[in-house]
């Protein structure tokens, strides 16, 4: 606390006088003291003696590597995107460059790890020809069936590197895509081909964050054990968050967040309250597909509500989650409500650094994964991937008993 009060500008007798319960800190107080805490544990475990060895494909801005990026060590990372680039590296301490196109990369350049994490895209599997080859008899393996597709490319680095476990995510059709045959020649690459135990669940954000969000996740080890996803134990999705706790309250509570929030309420900036124009069109459109008897229209939400999926494309009319305002047409989520809405931010917070348009900042949210979602996976793998002395025993006391 001596620490905290020297480097906050508080007093020690208001310091104190939170410790004793006498008075509750500010938000801007507690936001100070978990930065503080945070570095203590980073200095505590420095990277040159981390757990394990990472490597981060397809990074987008680095929801993956946010769930183990506490106790392993992030060696490589790749990510074609120029704009997704600039964002990765604004939050990360990186002291490799960001590799772009995985595709012209060399396995052999890539350095050993421990734990291979890939977002890749689902791209359509050509598996044409198998059923020829299995007709003749002539061997066929995942180059022939993958060649094309960016699984491919991870495919290859995991036979050459042998990493001691990976963590692939996607979309939740990645299961269905091709009528289930996209998903049987995946896992047989990685099981037949490769030789890896492998595990799968898919899961909804809801149980973490205000927001219906489905993906699949994708555990794989190369020495047998006793994972399963079977004891996974997460939140309860019919409690979960509400809008509420990742909207800008604009009631002052909040500090002045430029330029998504202006005046001294803090209160969203005007360019996120849709058009008149835009409005009618998107009141036209709904009205028109409801009478038609389809589903599609606007998402309208409001504090007490959970939102449809964040989507890449919300930059272009934000339809799937518009936000409700008295006397007002509804509004746009901001780029920092939407860095809470996937977990990058804590709910109120802001210190995820967002240095690209808002254009470019839906994209990046909309094609990122949970974070706390990623974490709730992380921290079930890690009893396989470190010695569990190395494990905080406070964060991961259920898991190591369920663990055994």
């Amino acid at each position: 606390m001596d620490a905290f009060a020297a480097s906050s500008g508080f007093s020690r007798r208001t310091v104190y006088r939170w410790e004793r319960g006498e008075t509750l800190p500010r938000k801007a107080a507690m936001r100070m003291l978990d930065t503080l805490i945070r570095e203590h544990r980073q200095a505590a475990v420095p990277a040159s003696t981390k757990a394990f060895r990472f490597i981060d494909l397809f990074a987008g801005i680095g929801g993956l590597r946010r769930g183990f990026d506490e106790y392993g060590e992030c060696v490589f990372t790749s990510e074609w995107d120029k704009y997704s680039q600039a964002t990765y590296l604004a939050n990360y301490d990186c002291e490799h460059e960001v590799t772009g196109d995985i595709t012209k990369v060399s396995v052999e350049s890539i350095p050993p790890h421990d734990l291979l994490l890939a977002g890749f895209p689902c791209q359509p599997f050509s598996i044409a020809g198998v059923s020829k080859k299995n007709a003749l008899n002539r061997p066929h393996g995942f180059a022939d069936e993958t060649q094309g597709t960016l699984f491919f490319n991870v495919a290859k680095i995991i036979q050459h590197h042998r990493p001691r476990a990976f963590l692939l995510e996607n979309v939740k059709n990645l299961v269905n895509h091709d009528k289930g045959r996209t998903f049987e020649v995946i896992h047989r690459t990685l099981t037949a081909e490769l030789g890896y135990q492998v595990h799968w669940k898919v899961i909804n954000s809801k149980a973490f964050v205000p927001q219906q969000r489905e993906r699949i996740f994708i555990v794989g080890f190369r020495d047998p054990n006793d994972f399963t996803f079977a004891d996974l134990v997460l939140p309860d999705m019919l409690n979960g968050p509400k809008l509420s706790t990742i909207l800008h309250p604009e009631d002052g509570t909040e500090e002045l967040d430029a330029p998504y929030t202006r005046g001294n309420i803090a209160s969203v900036s005007e360019k996120y309250t849709l058009t008149d124009h835009l409005w009618r069109y998107l009141q036209g459109y709904a009205a028109k597909h409801k009478a038609a008897g389809n589903g599609f229209g606007f998402g309208l939400v409001g504090p007490g509500d959970v939102a449809r999926t964040l989507s890449a494309r919300y930059y272009k009319d934000g339809s799937e989650i518009l936000v409700e305002q008295k006397g007002k047409n509804p509004r746009r989520l901001t780029p920092r409500e939407c860095a809470r809405l996937m977990g990058f931010d804590e709910p109120g917070g802001r210190d995820f650094i967002i240095p690209v348009s808002d254009t470019q900042a839906y994209r990046q949210f909309g094609n990122a994964v949970v974070v706390p979602v990623v974490k709730a996976v992380a921290e079930h793998m890690l009893p396989w991937l470190v010695d569990r002395a190395q494990i905080e025993p406070e964060r991961l006391q259920r898991k190591l008993a369920l663990a055994g």
